[in-house]
């Protein structure tokens, strides 16, 4: 087994994740078996109860695991499954070795931070890097290991010390250090400096790691003065030094790591340059091809994405991807809309009136609407109204999770006249329970208790819009993260309203998806389809979603119902093409309009 190490300095948020990502993708293009690991040197035990505004999305495994979003980013970029033990916690470290201390498996001995800490980290990264991630039973080539924040961080310490006994253990040419660091331009001189990156390596050799390869973060391409002193004052081979400059997207950047040999500097460290097996180049043909056709996209395709942390657009990454995917492979070019849902509530009106007029104008001018999952009442109302306003002037909807579950309250409310229909998880005294809390979910603890992972979910109308779009399977495997669901109770009177519930589970009393089967396309589902979504195979759910949009979905519904697929799955079509993107970060924290090139109007 080889490992890539990619380690941060200077700040956060460089990229690290997209830059592991890249990596495995060079990797894999060369013929390799890449899976990944993500250490998180937070307490948490998992990212389950972790705020979106605090740490962006939780993303969901098929084994139920809540880990980190990077993580999304490992499998999209190569279209692997990863468990959960793929993210690796401080938590997690120190609880399975108090578990050993409580069973007397150190034999009495004093438990310490080196080496019984230092030893779980090493022995974790081994035995996690052997499981098999592709669908095969045969495990990786190579591990890319990506550590979580910034070198010289407190809580990291741990970690660096473990990963620096580590490369000593595994040998030279096992072991490959990928340092990612900041090369800024002050506007005052307007020249790239070198010494953050400079300090940051210093630190980096003090605790006992050599970079082998620099990876070089900046706005512009690095001037070739630069590279040379970098290699001077950080002792890297000017060959070995890289640069990660801004891109137009971030499908661009597994091409720019393969135009500058980035590829045979790693196999070099490694030892794989000669082997037979390692193709000498990468093969990127579909990535050089997506790359190209997503900055060539003019005709727009407008989504208003109505939520609660529409500030943070980390929050719905993988929302994003996914429209992403969808949107490429119908050849439009992705505008979305974030739409505050309290922005939308009655009250809004009398307290913050532009924002309210703004909100409605956004809504109104989109072409599809998507409602995400979310937790809480605040909003709710928002939601809720957005979900109406589609449903009444038929304009395409996806609601997803709690989006689902709204869309259910408002036709309860406005279509049924039950006025007080609630959920019990915003009025528990409510007298007309359309969603309710799951039997099996526990009322006392937050973590892990949730209805997780891949489930199946079967069609029950064979003739509806989900069933077409996955390519009229039988049945789906989507992954879940909710604690309430459709009162099962309910589902008759629903039907006979209208409500078509076209998707159930095994046991066929909980509901997994509805359709209105008169309307253009309004969909809602309890899963989560997004984190199935891949560049190549984009979510039939998003497809639909764009289709409708942007006026496409009658063809695509026909071409999806005449596509081969397994039946957990939906490739549609032969142009299924997608991107993703470097953002520009938001600079007061709102955004109202996300461009699929990465550019955003802020407000």
């Amino acid at each position: 087994m080889k490992y890539v190490l990619v380690t941060g300095g200077v700040v956060s948020g460089l990229g690290k994740g997209v830059t592991a990502s890249s990596i495995g993708v060079l990797l894999k293009a060369c013929g390799l078996r890449v899976t990944s690991i993500k250490i998180d040197p937070y307490l948490n035990t998992d990212a389950g109860t972790m705020s979106p505004f605090e740490h962006g999305e939780v993303f969901v495994l098929d084994d139920g695991g809540e880990v980190d979003l990077d993580l999304g980013n490992y499998e999209r970029f190569l279209d692997i499954k990863l468990t959960r033990d793929n993210n690796i916690t401080t938590g997690k470290i120190y609880q399975a070795v108090i578990d050993k201390e409580r069973r007397g498996d150190y034999l009495g001995k004093t438990v310490q931070v080196v080496p019984h800490i230092t030893n779980e980290i090493q022995e974790w990264i081994e035995r996690v890097a052997m499981n098999p991630v592709d669908g095969t039973d045969k495990p990786a080539d190579v591990c890319v290991i990506e550590l979580g924040g910034t070198i010289g961080d407190i809580e990291s310490m741990p970690f660096i010390e473990a990963l620096g006994q580590f490369s000593y253990r595994v040998g030279a040419g096992n072991f490959c250090l990928v340092h990612v660091s900041l090369v800024p331009v002050l506007n005052v001189v307007g020249e790239q400096k070198t010494k953050p990156t400079q300090h940051s390596v210093r630190g980096l050799r003090g605790l006992g790691l050599m970079p082998d390869i620099l990876a070089c973060r900046s706005t512009e391409p690095l001037e070739e003065n630069v590279k040379l002193k970098l290699s001077q004052f950080c002792q890297v081979p000017v060959s070995n030094i890289v640069n990660l400059h801004d891109v137009t997207n971030i499908w661009h950047i597994p091409l720019l790591l393969r135009d500058q040999r980035a590829h045979e500097a790693i196999l070099r460290v490694l030892g794989l340059w000669c082997v037979g097996k390692v193709s000498q180049e990468p093969k990127l043909s579909e990535w050089t091809e997506r790359a190209s056709k997503f900055d060539k996209l003019k005709s727009p395709v407008r989504i208003a994405m109505v939520g609660k942390y529409t500030g943070i657009s980390d929050s719905y990454l993988s929302i994003l991807k996914a429209l992403l995917h969808a949107s490429v492979a119908l050849d439009r070019k992705l505008v979305v809309d974030w739409v505050p849902s309290c922005d939308l509530e009655d009250s809004a009106a009398k307290e913050t009136p532009d924002a309210y007029e703004k909100a409605w104008d956004l809504l109104k001018g989109a072409n599809g609407v998507l409602v995400p999952g979310g937790f809480g009442d605040r909003g709710v109302q928002g939601k809720i109204l957005a979900a109406k306003y589609a449903r009444e002037k038929n304009v395409p909807y996806l609601g997803i999770c709690l989006g689902m579950q709204i869309a259910v309250i408002e036709y309860a409310r406005s279509v049924m006249n039950l006025c007080g229909a609630n959920s019990t998880e915003f009025d528990p005294a409510t007298k007309t329970p359309c969603v309710i809390f799951m039997p099996e979910g526990s009322t006392t603890h937050m973590g892990a208790t949730m209805r997780l992972g891949s489930r199946r979910t079967f069609f029950q109308v064979n003739n509806c819009k989900s069933a077409k779009l996955y390519a009229n399977a039988n049945y789906v495997d989507e992954r879940h993260r909710h604690r309430y669901e459709v009162n099962p109770d309910m589902v008759s009177e629903f039907e006979k309203a209208g409500l078509s519930f076209v998707g159930r589970d095994e046991s066929g009393r909980r509901m997994e998806i509805i359709e209105l089967p008169a309307h253009r396309f309004f969909v809602g589902t309890q899963f989560h389809p997004e984190f199935n979504s891949r560049p190549g195979k984009p979510s039939p759910l998003f497809l639909g979603l764009i289709a409708a949009s942007s006026g496409q979905l009658e063809h695509l519904l026909q071409r999806s119902s005449g596509t081969v697929s397994s039946p957990s799955r939906c490739i549609t079509g032969t142009s299924a093409k997608s991107n993703k993107l470097f953002k520009k970060k938001p600079l007061n924290g709102l955004v109202t309009t996300y461009f699929g090139n990465g550019s955003s109007i802020h407000i």
